[in-house]
């Protein structure tokens, strides 16, 4: 399982607890086991413009197909978040039906304009580290000294999060 997969999951816009489930849905083509799935989350926003909606929040671990790299799979991932409504970006943050970002993928490290692996702000974000905590929580991130449990309890932000399946 070194190249398990972590997707995180958020949505504001819509029904983003229907889209949230439809994404994980077409996701499982993706995996070559039974995805795990933490439970989804309302979470406040984080750096987004005033007045925007509570965000539903969740993260995923697949083992992809053979044919996957980092690569393709993100490019599958944006597709799914445009036949689900995402349009392109207009403002930084903005409130959106869905957004997936790679979070990590094994021990891939990557730096490109396209894609950084892990996710540059995933051990910061409470919104991804505790639903990651239900289904990795030993999981250790590339380029971190502890694992996912750990960085959640030594995280100190204002976000505010509520189980809500």
């Amino acid at each position: 399982m070194s190249h398990q997969a972590f997707i995180a999951f958020g949505g504001n816009l819509g029904d983003a607890k229907v889209n949230v489930r439809e994404a994980m849905e077409r996701l499982a083509v993706f995996s070559s086991t039974p995805l795990l799935r933490s439970s989804l989350w309302r979470s406040t926003p984080v750096d987004c413009p005033r007045g925007s909606p509570d965000f539903i929040n969740a993260v995923v671990a697949l083992n992809p197909l053979p044919r996957f790299t980092p690569e393709s799979l993100l490019a599958e991932l944006q597709a799914l978040e445009r036949a689900l409504g995402r349009q392109p970006k207009k403002v930084l943050n903005e409130a959106r039906p869905l957004d997936l970002d790679l979070i990590a993928w094994g021990g891939e490290v990557r730096d490109t304009p396209a894609l950084a692996l892990p996710h540059p702000r995933a051990h910061l974000r409470r919104f991804v580290l505790l639903p990651l905590s239900e289904i990795a929580p030993d999981l250790l991130l590339p380029g971190q000294t502890r694992t996912v449990v750990e960085l959640l309890a030594g995280l100190r932000t204002d976000e505010v999060l509520e189980r809500v399946l």
